[in-house]
């Protein structure tokens, strides 16, 4: 032991170091033993990928036309089609 070094240091830092190497071997435990677990929940409460899909379509909406409008939209079907 050498002379300028107390017995309560040496004992502090004897102290210390069996703390850290007791706190290293529970923090390696605890991450090995939670590495278990976390598989274990993330298989549990996965999400699907894609959202719920619906069997059938949307509700049809409809709008009544007026002749005028009706004459129309013809109209502008005609054209639409004539151009093709």
């Amino acid at each position: 032991m050498p002379e300028h070094v107390s017995v309560y240091q040496l004992l502090g830092m004897t102290f210390l170091v069996l703390v850290t190497v007791a706190w290293g071997f529970g923090l390696a435990l605890m991450l090995r033993h939670g590495r278990g677990e976390a598989a274990l929940w993330r298989a549990a409460h996965t999400r699907p990928t894609l959202a719920h899909q619906r069997q059938t379509g949307p509700p049809r909406e409809s709008v009544e036309l007026t002749p005028a409008e009706e004459d129309a939209f013809e109209g502008l079907v005609r054209r639409l089609s004539a151009d093709r």
